[in-house]
């Protein structure tokens, strides 16, 4: 909901306030490229003007929704709001949200909330909350009684007064949070078939590194529609970030699972992200990637004990980021729901087939290296140099 003759989107961030000035400059310029990004993308009419601190998207009346939900995927961004505009003349304001409140608001309690980030006005925040609210009642208590909540109100009224305007608004949509795409460098990402993994490079996006996907084919033991639900997430993923590269390296890796499944049985799973994590290694080398994501959980699979994550990670000289360490499956699940990409979890993933009768939980890396393949990381480097690049 939002106020009638609304057109602009205040958007709000929050991490990048914590920057120096220099480096805020900077993220919020790469805020405003991802934001024109995404409206081009899907086709939203609207500017998007550098303001410090608060962003504006300016757009038409119709288009007003749809700009702020294109607003709310954004990385970087808290919270973004439809609002209609105002000069900072008190006057002017009151009669904004008096007008407001004859369309929008039908019973219930209210409150207001105000913010003044001009300081040279000759009014305050707690002034504009009491008048505006006075404003609110009088224009609505000949058709009902007005209740005022100020803990909990059913329509909370907002005012924000900038340098040189003011910004009515009714809701405030939540965005991801975090910092804007392409603040940081890129990370190879991982991305199976599974619900875990695209949750994970998603984690990493919203801190606002760019991620560069990689499938690897597990062949015959890949499972029925393995590689496309892979890409599908993808392709999930990329619509938040229309402005980035999101092309998959799919890395052969068959003939490996083939090799591991015949000759080990115990520690196979394990060698197997090895082999995972030094081609990765290989193929960051030559895109200039700087670590690995993975969706890895603490417990959540017997490959995943800590004592195996030391065995695996020690297969590569890169950081392997695991976004989702300490969270439970449900909340896995939850954000996989929220952001699109989650897929029916029955489904039999090509990892599940490769899994040997008996799991390890408490690997050691000597024993480990004695029962894999001797030339396992020489696949793993040869399979990285014949990736081959795909559209997901």
């Amino acid at each position: 909901m939002h106020p009638p003759g609304a057109d602009t989107v205040l958007v709000r961030h929050g991490d990048l306030n914590t920057k120096s000035n220099v480096v805020k400059r900077r993220m919020e310029g790469l805020l405003i490229e991802n934001l024109e990004a995404l409206l081009a993308d899907r086709s939203i009419p609207g500017e998007v003007e550098h303001r410090w601190n608060r962003p504006l998207i300016h757009t038409e009346r119709d288009a007003v929704e749809a700009a702020t939900a294109a607003a709310a995927d954004a990385f970087g961004v808290v919270s973004a709001s439809p609002c209609l505009t105002t000069s900072t003349e008190k006057g002017e304001v009151l009669e904004a949200l008096a007008e407001t409140a004859r369309e929008c608001y039908d019973g219930g309690t209210f409150a207001v909330d105000a913010r003044r980030a001009n300081k040279q006005l000759p009014y305050g925040s707690e002034d504009l909350a009491r008048d505006g609210g006075t404003a609110i009642w009088e224009a609505v208590e000949d058709e009902f009684e007005p209740e005022v909540d100020l803990d909990d109100p059913d329509l909370t009224f907002g005012v924000e007064v900038r340098e040189d305007a003011a910004f009515i608004y009714l809701e405030q949509v939540d965005g991801p949070g975090g910092l804007p795409l392409g603040a940081q460098e890129k990370v190879i990402a991982m991305i199976s078939g599974g619900i875990d993994s695209p949750v994970a490079a998603y984690e990493m996006m919203k801190r606002g590194a760019p991620v560069v996907p990689v499938y690897v084919d597990l062949g015959a033991y890949g499972g029925i529609d393995h590689e496309a639900r892979a890409m599908e997430t993808v392709r999930t993923l990329s619509e938040y970030a229309p402005n980035f590269d999101m092309q998959v390296y799919k890395i052969p890796g068959g003939e490996t699972v083939d090799l591991l499944v015949r000759e080990m049985e115990q520690g196979r799973m394990l060698s197997l992200r090895r082999f995972f994590y030094r081609a990765a290694e290989v193929l960051a080398e030559r895109i200039d990637a700087h670590g690995i994501v993975t969706g890895e959980a603490v417990g959540q699979k017997s490959s995943q004990t800590m004592q195996n994550l030391a065995v695996t990670s020690r297969a590569t000289t890169l950081p392997i980021h695991r976004p989702l360490l300490t969270r439970d499956k449900q909340d896995i699940v939850a954000t996989a729901r929220e952001i699109g990409t989650f897929t029916d979890s029955t489904i039999d993933a090509g990892c599940n087939r490769v899994a040997p009768d008996r799991t390890e939980t408490n690997a050691r890396l000597e024993p480990l290296l004695e029962a894999e393949p001797d030339e396992l990381f020489e696949r793993a480097e040869e399979a990285a140099k014949n990736a081959e690049l795909v559209e997901p």
